[in-house]
C-alpha cells in the first residue's frame, strides 16, 4: 500500500509508458507531484519513467521522453501506473504481462491511465475490479473484458487498482491520492495552482451533456441524442425516439437540421460507426461481429456504410495504427 498520510517516507512513482502514450495524461500525473513537493518543502514524492526495453517513447503528440529503466531492471515501487493512449496493445507482450503478473504478487499498487488499461485487463489483473477507461473506448473495453466491472467514471479506486479516463482525469486522480495520503489541504492549495478551481470525485462524468457538447439548448434533441448513446446495439426507430421527446418524427428531423445540421438518422449512424471504429481498433471481435454490436442487419450493409463513412474498408483499421483522428459527424 501507498504511505499513509502525513508520513516522512518519499514515495517514488513509477510509470510505464506506452508507445503513442498521452502526454496530456502523463503530465497531468506527474506535475501535482512536483507542486507537492514544493508546497511541503520537502520531498514527498518521486518519479521515474519506465519503457519496455529502457529507450525513449515517443507519445501521441510526437515528443518523446527518455527512460530511467527497462522493465526488466529498475528498483521496487510502491506504485506503478501504466499509461499509453491509441492502440495500446499493438506492444504488449508476455514480457510485459509477466512484469506486471510479478509486480502484482509483490503487492504493488497497480493503476492505469487513458488506454492502459487495456494492458492490465490483457494481464488478468482486473478481473473482479470495477474499473474505467477514455470514454472512446469504454464500449470496446466491456467487450474485452467481460469479468472487469466497468464503469463510465473519470477515475476508479478500487482496493489496490487506480484507472483513470486519461487526459486532466489523471490529475484528479492524483490530488486524491494526495489528499488521502497527505491531507485535504495540501491537495486543494496544488488544485489551486493549477487553476483547478474543484477537485472533482471519482463519481464525476467524463463527457459533457449532449446540449453543452452540441452547443445546443432544446431538452428534446438532448433527449434523443442521450437515447441515441444509449441504444447503439440495437438501434431505436426514428418514430419511438420522436416519441420519446413527445414531438412528431417530421418535428425532430426539422429540429435536428435546424441545431445540429443532419437528420437524425445520420446523426445516429455516425454514432454506431464511430462505436464500430472503437470495436475494430480495441478489441479482436470479428468484422461481423463488430456489425452486430452496432445495430447492423448484415455484414455487408456494415462495410458499405463503413467505408462510405471512413473512406476505408473495416478491416483495414487493424493493418495500420491509428492516428486518433475520427471523422466529423456529417
Amino acid at each position: 500500500m501507498p504511505p499513509d498520510a502525513n508520513t516522512d517516507q518519499t514515495q517514488t512513482i513509477g510509470f510505464l509508458l506506452m508507445p503513442l502514450f498521452s502526454m496530456m495524461a502523463f503530465v497531468s500525473a506527474i506535475e501535482p507531484l512536483r507542486v507537492a513537493n514544493r508546497m511541503a518543502d520537502r520531498q514527498l514524492y518521486r518519479w521515474e519513467i519506465l519503457s519496455r526495453d529502457g529507450n525513449p517513447v515517443t507519445a501521441s503528440n510526437n515528443m518523446s521522453l527518455a527512460a530511467d529503466h527497462a522493465i526488466a531492471k529498475h528498483p521496487p515501487y510502491p506504485m506503478v501506473l501504466v499509461c499509453a493512449s491509441f492502440n495500446p496493445l499493438r506492444h504488449f507482450d508476455r514480457s510485459i504481462k509477466q512484469w506486471l503478473q510479478r509486480l502484482n504478487a509483490g503487492s504493488v499498487e497497480l493503476g492505469a491511465m487513458d488506454t492502459g488499461a487495456f494492458l492490465l485487463g490483457r494481464a488478468g489483473l482486473l478481473d473482479g475490479y470495477r474499473a474505467t477507461t477514455h470514454w472512446e473506448s469504454l464500449d470496446s473495453f466491456r467487450e474485452a473484458f467481460p469479468k472487469v466491472e466497468v464503469e463510465n467514471s473519470l477515475y476508479v479506486i478500487d482496493r489496490n487498482r487506480w484507472t483513470c479516463a486519461g487526459g486532466t482525469s489523471s490529475l484528479d486522480m492524483m490530488l486524491h491520492m494526495i489528499r488521502r495520503q497527505h491531507g485535504h489541504r495540501l491537495a486543494a492549495a496544488i488544485s489551486e495552482q493549477f487553476i483547478h478551481p474543484e477537485i472533482r470525485g471519482p463519481g464525476d462524468r467524463q463527457r459533457m451533456e449532449p446540449m453543452d457538447r452540441q452547443g445546443i439548448s432544446h431538452a428534446g434533441i438532448a433527449k434523443v441524442i442521450k437515447l441515441m448513446e444509449a441504444n447503439l446495439e440495437e438501434p431505436l426507430t426514428g418514430a419511438a425516439l420522436a416519441k420519446s421527446a413527445q414531438m412528431s418524427l417530421r418535428q425532430l428531423e426539422r429540429l435536428f437540421d435546424k441545431h445540429i445540421g443532419v437528420s437524425p438518422r445520420r446523426y445516429y449512424l455516425d454514432l454506431r460507426l464511430q462505436r464500430a471504429r472503437s470495436l475494430l481498433q480495441y478489441t479482436d471481435l470479428s468484422v461481423v461481429e463488430v456489425a452486430i454490436a452496432c445495430g447492423f442487419g448484415s455484414a455487408a450493409h456494415f462495410s458499405r456504410s463503413y467505408h462510405s463513412w471512413a473512406g476505408k474498408a473495416p478491416s483495414s483499421e487493424r493493418r495500420r495504427p491509428a492516428l486518433g483522428i475520427m471523422p466529423a459527424l456529417r
